[in-house]
């Protein structure tokens, strides 16, 4: 009887805690987090009431409109996955995260060296890595610089050696680069070959339905607001869909204007 007593008393009285969680995920980089609070809308005290990094409360200083997760003090070593957990209470302003990307590795990868063989194939050795982070191999075309696929990297200081397969090489100079994202993008220098590859050649088929090109090639078709509209790899592109107007189309290393009647 006592018990339901209790749990009138709380329906009636509103005294239920409801919930939101923030969750933060990412590695340790040495740097701690920052947290813009608020007060509450309905009641009294501060949005949030607890915070857990890696499933141990803190004992930081919350009760503030903005606080400091101070994650030097938890023992966590560089690189180390993170979890932190943002408790904060319904009805109220939501709490917000102030430096997520410090969760982020910073690229700090050296290339020790790099090269290119004529059927496209990319190998370098990379060193001092601050992070296992992808990298993300890009080739310069139509200019601008273009991804074309990635490798993932292991992550730690010692030498690591690497290989990515291109499959389009278009005609001409072909100049490549491989770059890692984190808290700040990262390059390498780039290295260049030139391809034997004959110079491709784009046709309208009657009734502008299709294009067609003299090579499989990568090859992008945008809009005149410079929307993309079309993209692939192929010897063939089905524009009957599109609407009349103009567009450009991109392939091999040429970019050229169309018109779609």
């Amino acid at each position: 009887m006592k018990r339901l007593f209790l749990l009138i008393f709380l329906v009636i009285t509103g005294t239920f805690v409801h919930a939101g969680i923030i969750i933060v995920e990412g590695k340790y980089q040495n740097k701690n987090i920052y947290i813009q609070n608020a007060y509450q809308e309905v009641g009294v005290g501060y949005a949030v009431y607890a915070v857990y990094v890696n499933g141990k409360l803190t004992n930081d200083e919350i009760n503030s409109t903005a606080f400091e997760v101070d994650l030097s003090q938890l023992q966590l070593k560089y690189g180390q996955d993170i979890t932190i957990k943002i408790f904060h209470r319904d009805g109220s302003v939501q709490p917000r995260v102030l430096n997520p990307d410090a969760l982020k590795p910073i690229p700090t990868f050296e290339v020790v060296s790099m090269k290119m063989t004529n059927e496209g194939l990319i190998t370098w050795t990379a060193k001092n890595e601050g992070g296992p982070l992808p990298y993300s191999i890009e080739q310069f075309r139509w200019n601008k610089w273009v991804y074309v696929g990635e490798v993932q990297g292991v992550g730690t200081a010692g030498e690591h050696s690497y290989s990515f397969q291109v499959t389009a090489l278009h005609s001409g100079e072909n100049k490549f680069r491989i770059k890692q994202i984190g808290y700040q993008p990262k390059y390498s220098q780039e290295i260049k070959i030139v391809s034997s590859t004959p110079r491709c050649i784009y046709s309208m088929s009657k009734g502008s339905k299709q294009i067609d090109f003299t090579c499989g090639t990568l090859f992008e078709v945008y809009d005149f607001y410079g929307a993309i509209v079309k993209k692939g790899y192929g010897s063939r592109v089905d524009i009957a869909n599109l609407q009349k107007g103009g567009y450009y189309v991109c392939f091999d290393n040429s970019i050229a204007e169309i018109k779609k009647k």
